[in-house]
């Protein structure tokens, strides 16, 4: 599982022109899954995203977490975060989840979220999304569960 977590000032998603998600200050997060990503993996991405401290405190320095800023979050489901570019110029997807485990992982993702950060909006699992950001800092940080689990 991938996270790519992008602190933003503000972050929105729309699909076919209609707005389904947007947020003020917090993080718009990109979530890759592969076939091998499982809950247990997912909860340990997402504890990791709710306790990133990646906003300035009052010394400017990068210590305060989510719930600290009462900041929001974007969640954008991205099966190209497992693009396999090693063979031509062809991206190959074939690591990247089945789309129904996939979108089961992603709504699991969105329910556990939702469950510890007040405003939680996402994109639609499989639509053809427009993603517009401000990135704050820029500050851009990527979870790999091949790394933190």
């Amino acid at each position: 599982m991938r996270f790519v977590v992008q602190r933003v000032t503000h972050a929105s998603v729309t699909v076919d022109g209609n707005a389904v998600g947007e947020i003020g200050k917090g993080f718009m997060v990109l979530i890759g899954v592969s076939d091998e990503d499982t809950k247990e993996i997912a909860d340990k991405l997402i504890k990791k995203l709710i306790g990133l401290r990646i906003f300035e405190d009052e010394n400017g320095k990068t210590n305060l977490s989510l719930a600290d800023v009462e900041g929001s979050l974007l969640l954008v489901s991205q099966f190209t975060l497992y693009a396999d570019c090693k063979k031509g110029n062809r991206p190959s997807f074939i690591r990247a989840g089945k789309p129904d485990m996939a979108e089961d992982m992603y709504e699991y993702i969105i329910e556990e979220c939702d469950k510890q950060v007040e405003n939680v909006q996402h994109g639609i699992f499989g639509a053809d999304m427009k993603v517009s950001l401000n990135n704050d800092g820029p500050f851009t940080i990527i979870l790999d569960s091949a790394e933190i689990c």
